[in-house]
């Protein structure tokens, strides 16, 4: 099953000025993007919307994938049947509703879906509890002690990744995550609107080209950490994350339960290690 034909790039708008003296800008479209999920339950189909986020239009089936990797509704790529828009909708709403089949077999727990919802939205109250439920939820255990780089390579990883982010040289209003190899080749790249869909992003393309669990690799974000980035790393195996911007106390608690190596304020030359530190030569 190919998610191949929903690999676009970004939409942008066209703003024309309205005065003397104006100019003409570019902005990133921001739209609505609905998930469904059907899956086979009591030798029925089920039809349910899990999840409704503002997006920029484009890659949505790789988005839909990594969302449901990442938020632990599917452990792998096999489990996935097809992916496609739903075209039994309202005009306003097409291309921005994505259904994704389950095949036979694949057991879908919504009760358990629902607390994990709750649990993840919900960290900032419940802390080491929340940390506990990420660590259960956990497919991809971290590889101790993997890859070992040097300190100097973390230093030209922005700049990469600026270079291949076409779509914010035209607006800036866009973020990224870059999937570096530990000898600093950019994998992938993806960019949206919203830093959880640009990971989610990225993880289901790599899910769908059998790249995970990512192992010896560094994923750069270009804004802050909060606990969600760190979750669908650690999801996907990922054991270096490095971010332009700061990390979150229970970020860094979560990357230091679970053996990453958490980078953050990678400004120019120089940046901050919270935890991992064993991972750089």
């Amino acid at each position: 099953m190919s998610i191949s034909s929903s690999v676009v790039n970004a939409k942008l708008l066209k703003v024309k000025g309205l005065e003397k003296g104006d100019h003409d800008d570019l902005l990133v479209v921001e739209e609505p993007l609905e998930i469904q999920i059907i899956y086979l339950k009591d030798s029925e189909w089920v039809r349910k919307s899990i999840s409704v986020t503002m997006r920029t239009p484009g890659n949505d089936f790789e988005l839909a994938l990594g969302f449901l990797f990442t938020e632990s509704i599917i452990t792998n790529f096999d489990q996935v049947k097809n992916i496609a828009y739903c075209t039994n909708v309202k005009p306003e709403e097409e291309g921005n509703v994505v259904k994704v089949e389950m095949k036979e077999g694949v057991e879908i727990d919504i009760k358990k879906l629902e607390r994990y919802f709750y649990t993840s939205s919900s960290c900032g109250v419940c802390g080491k509890s929340t940390i506990d439920a990420v660590m259960t939820n956990a497919c991809q255990p971290v590889i101790p002690n993997k890859p070992v780089v040097d300190p100097k390579l973390i230093i030209e990883l922005s700049d990469r990744l600026k270079k291949a982010q076409t779509v914010f040289k035209y607006t800036g209003g866009l973020h990224a995550s870059g999937l570096f190899s530990s000898d600093g080749e950019l994998m992938l790249m993806r960019e949206d609107i919203g830093r959880h869909n640009a990971l989610d992003k990225l993880i289901g393309a790599s899910l769908h080209q059998g790249l995970v669990p990512l192992e010896d690799t560094i994923l750069l974000v270009s804004g802050r950490v909060g606990f969600e980035l760190v979750q669908k790393s650690i999801r996907a195996g990922i054991p270096m994350l490095v971010a332009v911007g700061a990390p979150s106390s229970l970020a860094v608690q979560l990357a230091k339960e679970a053996g990453m190596t958490l980078i953050g304020f990678l400004r120019g030359d120089h940046y901050n290690v919270y935890c991992g530190r064993e991972r750089l030569k």
